[in-house]
């Protein structure tokens, strides 16, 4: 009789914690450095997804605008599992893969649309995955923000008025760097965080982001020429902690990788129109959208493209990622 009260006591105890587990919830926290952003509609709709789908098992925080750190303090957070995901350009992943720089490569994407249909293949999805994964994390989203555009005291209008520019870049790998430099600019990286003093300073002559950012942080109280940089788009991987996904359970990562997904797919259009509504609320505020006449762009595409060959040739994976996103935008035309 005793033996028996001992195994029901036993079944009874692991009952409990076995319910415990089933309904412990998660908090997946998100760090962005942009706002009012196709990011930030990325993470509602990513956020709704996985409500709906698993309820309140996961509980996902959105924290842009660098709430929670300045992007190389949140990359590392996320690779160490302080934070869950944090969502980048992928310029300053490089750190933890330098393949991630291939996306930087001028020329690549002929448009944004090419960019989001080369981001949804499942082969490209499948290749990607192992971006970083011996750092503890990976992409679980990947997306193009938009067009890379250059904001400056002094408009560009031509190619030959990037010499002795000193223009901030979104990361310091080669390739974030010798396009600018091959056409006589002074390339600069730093973190989002801090380039509006380094602007209002002037410590810095120019910089390249997304437009959003240049709306969203007031930018046209300092600078009103933005110019369109031909053939670049900055492009957003949400970078998630490995460890984090895998003790979510089986079914709850599955959740999390699907609705991640879903989310890139749903804010495709969304990007699309807030990139035009963004131009609109830039000219309103008496900016100016720089677009460099046919000539200056192929002149641009030739200096700019005319670094890769000997990058490529320092890189073997460079050149292969390169060939390899090439021929997916190509399948995708």
């Amino acid at each position: 009789m005793r033996r028996i009260v001992g195994w029901l006591a036993a079944a009874s105890l692991m009952s409990v914690v076995a319910t415990g587990a089933a309904a412990q919830q998660f908090t997946m926290k998100i760090s962005s450095p942009t706002i009012n952003d196709v990011t930030q509609q990325w993470a509602k709709e990513f956020a709704a997804g996985l409500k709906a789908r698993v309820g309140d098992k996961i509980k996902v925080e959105f924290y842009p605008a660098s709430q929670l750190g300045q992007i190389p303090a949140t990359v590392e957070g996320t690779a160490m599992g302080t934070i869950e995901a944090v969502a980048p350009a992928s310029g300053f992943l490089v750190g933890l893969d330098r393949r991630f720089q291939v996306f930087d490569a001028p020329g690549l994407f002929t448009s944004l649309e090419d960019a989001q249909k080369v981001f949804a293949d499942p082969a490209v999805r499948a290749k990607l995955a192992g971006f970083a994964g011996g750092k503890g994390v990976e992409p679980i989203a990947i997306y193009p923000h938009g067009p890379v555009m250059l904001l400056s005291h002094k408009p560009i209008r031509k190619v030959a008025d990037f010499k002795d520019q000193k223009i901030r870049v979104p990361g310091a790998a080669p390739l974030q760097v010798e396009p600018f430099r091959k056409v006589g600019a002074l390339p600069v990286s730093m973190p989002l965080g801090e380039v509006l003093s380094a602007m209002q300073n002037h410590t810095i002559d120019g910089m390249v982001a997304a437009a959003t950012v240049f709306t969203a942080f007031k930018y046209y109280d300092l600078a009103k020429g933005m110019t369109r940089l031909p053939g670049s788009y900055l492009i957003v991987p949400v970078m998630a902690n490995k460890a984090f996904l895998k003790s979510l359970g089986p079914e709850l990562e599955k959740a999390v990788r699907e609705e991640a997904f879903k989310a890139q797919q749903k804010v495709e259009a969304f990007d699309r129109d807030d990139i035009q509504k963004t131009f609109g609320v830039w000219k309103a505020h008496g900016g100016e959208i720089i677009e460099l006449p046919a000539d200056q762009q192929a002149d641009y595409l030739k200096q700019v493209e005319s670094v890769l060959p000997a990058l490529m040739k320092s890189s073997p994976n460079l050149q292969a990622d390169y060939e390899f996103l090439h021929a997916a935008a190509a399948r995708r035309q």
